[in-house]
């Protein structure tokens, strides 16, 4: 039997979110699921360039999302930026496990919030029913971006930078760790992707980590 999952709850421009150790984040007031960076085909494209990666990372991020989805019941699932990865992640395969995927949340209303690699992969197939959007996406008291940035009026939800933090104990022993960041009314998710990189996020005034790890998120001692 898999353990229990423990998300973190925060407040955030008024609302009750929920940090989930799944790597996203839920608004349970309006059944809103967020994830930033899946970057499908981030891996075909690699072997694309003659670099021997593993396959079967697009499977399972789906088969990750499908849970999630299973787990919460979302009414609409928004996409912060980075859908795809890149023109060569195209591949008939992957477009068929996508159509496959969204064939089963047929009724889950989808929003892409276009990032960068989304300008450069293109907009998914029409035939997954997504609605596509520009940065900054308003809803509610919220800015769905895929870039960090500080907005005049919403709390801003974005990506991009893949997050990561180190945990440090005696000596030489570390622990490093997906990561949301909250700084400067925004809110920074960790990819939700496998086979993403991270970038290493130190604590610093005014930025607050909430660690990923073990089936939990937990806010990091400054």
């Amino acid at each position: 039997m898999d353990a229990p999952t423990v998300p973190c709850q925060i407040e955030l421009a008024g609302q009750q979110l929920e940090l989930l150790p799944e790597r996203a984040l839920w608004w349970p007031a309006q059944a809103a699921l967020f994830i930033a960076d899946l970057h499908l085909g981030k891996a075909a494209a690699f072997r694309a360039l003659g670099q021997p990666v593993p396959s079967g990372t697009t499977q399972e991020n789906l088969e990750r999302l499908d849970r999630l989805i299973d787990d919460h019941g979302p009414r609409q699932l928004v996409f912060l930026g980075d859908f795809l990865h890149a023109p060569q992640s195209r591949t008939p395969s992957l477009l068929a496990e996508v159509e496959a995927w969204r064939a089963r949340h047929a009724g889950l209303a989808c929003t892409l919030v276009r990032g960068n690699h989304d300008h450069g992969a293109g907009d998914p197939p029409a035939s997954l029913g997504m609605s596509m959007v520009d940065e900054p996406h308003i809803m509610g008291p919220f800015a769905a971006c895929h870039h960090p940035q500080v907005h005049p009026t919403h709390f801003v939800l974005a990506g991009h930078f893949h997050p990561a933090c180190t945990l440090y104990g005696k000596g030489r022993d570390k622990l490093r760790m997906p990561c949301f960041v909250r700084e400067n009314a925004q809110l920074i998710l960790p990819a939700f992707g496998e086979f993403t990189g991270g970038w290493h996020v130190d604590s610093a005034p005014g930025r607050r980590l909430y660690g990923v790890g073990g089936q939990a998120v937990w806010a990091v001692p400054a």
